[in-house]
């Protein structure tokens, strides 16, 4: 199990993650805005009183809203590899 050890929210639903590995960077989180249970979330101010609960090593909102670490963990490599592959010069193959 991967542990979430700080982070930080933005007001464009971006939060900055760190893991107890040391892998760190951002995953989007408003295409949640739509789901019911993230609904508090439209206002961004609550979204952006995300906090790590220690305990259960991963990030926490008011209301019981809580993410799967590995999850996150998962989102944030496969961004990470995508940005790593772009900036290397290749492209997906437009048809």
């Amino acid at each position: 199990m991967h542990r979430v050890t700080d982070c930080k929210a933005s007001s464009d639903y971006r939060l900055w993650l760190k893991f107890d590995d040391g892998l760190e960077g951002s995953v989007f989180l408003g295409d949640l805005l739509e789901v019911g249970a993230f609904s508090s979330w439209r206002d961004v101010d609550q979204f952006c009183r995300v906090v790590v609960d220690r305990k259960a090593a991963t990030v926490v909102w008011k209301g019981g809203i809580r993410l799967d670490p590995d999850i996150l963990y998962q989102d944030l490599l496969s961004s990470k590899a995508a940005k790593e592959f772009n900036s290397q010069g290749f492209s997906p193959a437009v048809e």
